[in-house]
């Protein structure tokens, strides 16, 4: 709609007026983007020329859109190749989406650093939306002095844009260095607009008008970003290959081809990722994603929508019932149950019925309010609360296909599939076909999501992590997927493929063997004993351990009694729980109970806690039980109710000084003596931060055991993210540095008497079990559905070969040496299963 009247622009900044024709960029100077003028600035505040809504401010504060009631827009850019800059020398006063005055700051930034580090200061004020206007000044002008006085424009017919079924083009990454800024996103919308489809741009679950340079900009591109072109109309395959090759050309901006950089990966015979579910298939490739939904914006009555959206979240709430239900065990049952707590998000719902009363859709106002805080969620730069977006966006989706009336069917996939993704949801996952998917490939995710937690669940082998290229194979490409090294073959040959099948089938009969002997002690052949015990999160995995072989729980997750819901536990609920896990283990088996492990990057919705920029350094452990000492002492009361009925130990999480460990056990003593105990449990800590390991010799007169946690110990000790999809490869447990802190726990230890555990995933790795029984660690605590395989892994072994080779791999360099050296070791001394040998 256009303005019923002329409208003054302020002027933005102060300074030194200029013709657009004498900037010297030719997209800004040719009016590509739109007509306006340029200032050459004598203030260092860009305020807005007119009241509006933010409709995009680039990540970097360089440039701001504006669009007023009338839909009058308006971009600011400051400066010329500001871009390059990242951020340094701007601060963003404002957000997108705000309602701002005409005057109002948005953006403060650094004009000599601006312009010593960019090719030039000069600013642009540009109208968008194609307004002609008058100049209202002259040579110089003031901030907040009239500018420009705007003219209606008559409504012209719009050219229909066609309709049709919209063809999307294969995914491409973006090459350009910076994105898609103002400039390159004015070329290729220029270049769109001489199409008649309509043409829309999609990064991963956001999409842009390709007409629209504001909505490109609002997409925030980055190089190395996957995106696709979809058109619908007559001329929808010329835009597509058009538009297509533009973007691989970097739309004017000079870019390393990107057919240079894709074409040797996708001709190279080997893809790596990381392992999410081990295994091993070969198969054909199948490429899949989610079809775009139609979703109508305005609602037809806040009643008959509200009732929409009621209907979508009771019908998700049943599916998500059914799928708990249908669960091979607690952990998968877990995820969904998780997913029906989001469902119930205050929060969420709040935001949906605001729109709902603003006369907005039920689809519309539900996939608003679940986007947003996908978005909130992906923005804090935190792996597990991104895993939780994930969650959420698929819970978003379930709940949008109910609304919109669409069948929740599986994917109708070839036989032999191996599936290759963006990134798969839990629901998509956990409705595979396994008769025709034999696994799958993904470029998001990690190794502890929860689609890999489910892709073990249902034997699948995955991997995560994979480069974006993958997304670039042609369907039905034969290809070998390993993920127990993280790799897909993309060009095997017969006998990789004979040597993986072989491999498979000794799996197999292997796990068939390792079940049928599960109650054998893990006694190695020289008689030396290892405790394998179970790490679990409810009474039900402590059963299934059990009838698995298991002889104890080496960590039982307290948590799991607090996370995914709006208010904390009863100290009966607590005592209860602990006390029938307890009952089922008996007295001759050690219980071990990890006090609450939340905080930072797991935040209970119910105890605030402050943002934190880095939340796996932060207040996290026993650093925030020890903040509300009363969190702890209600959880040391329910815990020791269960005294009596197992072999109680309890372990503190993350501790890092020894004061910690002192504190935490006086209020222990205090809790017992007022229960009346009089003998205490067992107190230890884990082993997970590289001080503690250190400082072992410390630690080891005030514990009674020591428990190594290698999945954040890792971590840690290498200054890597585990689940960052580039990282995770090399955040290896394998690492000598790790080994070397686990054999420095063990020393100091049994220079003490007191044993050592480990209950990290390196102790469900069979590969791992000679090095650590060689380092001395005495129990094992390991995935429910690896006690057979591990057991089965120690029975093999003798005790002095493993402290060789344990003595061997701590000189070695890297983790691949040590995985390499074990896979040498492995082969040399476990001789192959009797059946696979005629």
């Amino acid at each position: 709609m256009t303005p019923s009247k002329p409208l003054e622009l302020l002027a933005p900044l102060s300074g030194v007026l200029l013709e657009l024709g004498q900037v010297p960029d030719p997209v800004f100077a040719s009016r590509m983007i739109g007509d306006g003028l340029c200032i050459d600035p004598t203030s260092q505040t860009l305020c807005a020329p007119l009241a509006g809504v933010i409709s995009n401010i680039q990540d970097t504060g360089h440039a701001v859109s504006i669009t007023d009631d009338n839909g009058v827009q308006v971009l600011l850019h400051i400066g010329l190749d500001t871009v390059n800059l990242a951020g340094k020398g701007f601060t963003r006063l404002v957000e997108e989406g705000q309602s701002v005055e005409a005057g109002q700051a948005l953006i403060e930034f650094e004009a000599d650093y601006v312009a010593l580090n960019a090719r030039s200061l000069l600013t642009l004020m540009l109208v968008v939306s194609g307004e002609p206007f008058t100049l209202l000044a002259d040579d110089v002008v003031e901030t907040g002095q009239p500018l420009l006085r705007l003219s209606p424009i008559e409504a012209l017919d719009a050219v229909d844009e066609e309709e049709g079924d919209a063809l999307f083009s294969k995914p491409l990454t973006l090459p350009n260095a910076n994105g898609l800024h103002a400039r390159p996103a004015a070329v290729f919308a220029q270049a769109a607009k001489g199409f008649n489809a309509s043409i829309y741009l999609h990064k991963q679950t956001q999409s842009a008008n390709a007409k629209s340079l504001v909505a490109i900009m609002a997409l925030q591109t980055v190089q190395g970003d996957t995106l696709q072109v979809s058109a619908a109309g007559q001329d929808a395959d010329a835009a597509i290959t058009a538009l297509v090759a533009l973007l691989l050309q970097g739309c004017g901006e000079p870019v390393v081809a990107p057919a240079a950089v894709v074409a040797p990966l996708l001709s190279s015979t080997l893809l790596t990722g990381v392992c999410a579910s081990p295994g091993s298939a070969f198969g054909q490739v199948v490429q899949v994603r989610e079809p775009e939904l139609n979703i109508i914006e305005e609602g037809t009555g806040e009643a008959a929508e509200r009732a929409a959206l009621e209907r979508g979240l009771r019908a998700a709430t049943e599916a998500l019932q059914a799928l708990q239900n249908q669960a091979a065990g607690s952990a998968q049952a877990e995820i969904f149950r998780a997913h029906q707590e989001l469902l119930e998000d205050p929060t969420l719902l709040e935001q949906a019925h605001a729109l709902l009363a603003a006369g907005k859709s039920a689809a519309f106002a539900w996939r608003s309010a679940t986007q947003a805080t996908v978005k909130l969620f992906q923005g804090l730069g935190n792996t597990l609360i991104a895993e939780r977006a994930a969650d959420l966006a698929d819970v978003g989706q379930r709940v949008l296909k109910l609304i919109l009336g669409i069948q929740d069917s599986a994917w109708d996939v070839p036989e032999c599939a191996i599936l290759v993704a963006e990134q798969l949801t839990p629901s998509q996952t956990a409705s595979l076909d396994t008769r025709k998917v034999l696994g799958f490939v993904t470029v998001g995710g990690g190794a502890t999501s929860h689609v890999a937690i489910l892709a073990r669940a249902l034997g699948l082998p995955a991997i995560c992590g994979v480069p974006v290229h993958v997304l670039a194979l042609a369907n039905g490409k034969q290809v070998l997927l390993d993920a127990d090294k993280g790799e897909l073959h993309l060009d095997p040959d017969l006998a990789e493929i004979e040597h993986l099948e072989a491999a498979r089938q000794q799996q197999v009969v292997r796990h068939q063997r390792d079940l049928a002997q599960a109650a054998l002690p893990a006694t190695t052949r020289d008689g030396h004993h290892v405790e394998i015990t179970a790490n679990v999160a409810s009474l039900q995995e402590v059963q299934q351990s059990l009838t698995l072989g298991g002889e104890g729980v080496g960590l039982l997750r307290s948590e799991f009694l607090y996370l995914d819901r709006n208010r904390a536990p009863s100290p009966d609920e607590q005592a209860g729980t602990y006390t029938a896990i307890a009952q089922a283990l008996g007295a001759g088996r050690n219980l071990v109970v990890r006090t609450l492990d939340v905080g930072g990057d797991k935040p209970l919705a119910y105890v605030p806690m402050a943002a934190e920029t880095n939340p796996f350094l932060g207040l996290r452990g026993i650093r925030l039980c020890l903040e509300r000492p009363e969190l702890l002492r209600e959880q040391f009361r329910a815990i020791l109710a269960s005294a009596g009925f197992a072999r109680l130990h309890i372990m503190l999480p993350m501790v890092s000084l020894l004061s910690e460990l002192q504190l935490a056990r006086e209020i222990l003593e205090e809790e017992a003596l007022a229960l009346g105990l009089s003998e205490l449990p067992k107190l230890g800590i884990m082993i997970e931060v590289p001080s503690a390991a250190l400082m072992a010799d410390v630690f080891a007169p005030h514990v009674d055991f020591f428990s190594i946690g290698t999945n954040d110990l890792t971590q840690y000790t290498l200054a890597m993210d585990r689940d960052h999809p580039r990282l995770a490869s090399q955040a290896d447990s394998f690492h000598p540095a790790v080994l070397r802190l686990i054999a420095t726990t063990v020393t100091a230890a049994r220079a003490h008497g007191k044993w050592v555990g480990v209950c990290g995933a390196l102790a469900s790795e069979a590969l791992a079990v000679p090095v650590l029984i060689g380092l001395g660690v005495d129990e094992l605590s390991v995935s429910v559905p690896l006690i057979p395989t591990i057991k089965a892994a120690v029975r093999e072994l003798a005790l002095a070969d493993c402290q060789v080779i344990a003595q061997q791999v701590l000189g070695l360099a890297e983790a691949a040496q040590v995985r390499e050296a074990l896979r040498v070791y492995h082969a040399a001394t476990v001789e192959p299963s009797p059946v696979l040998e005629n």
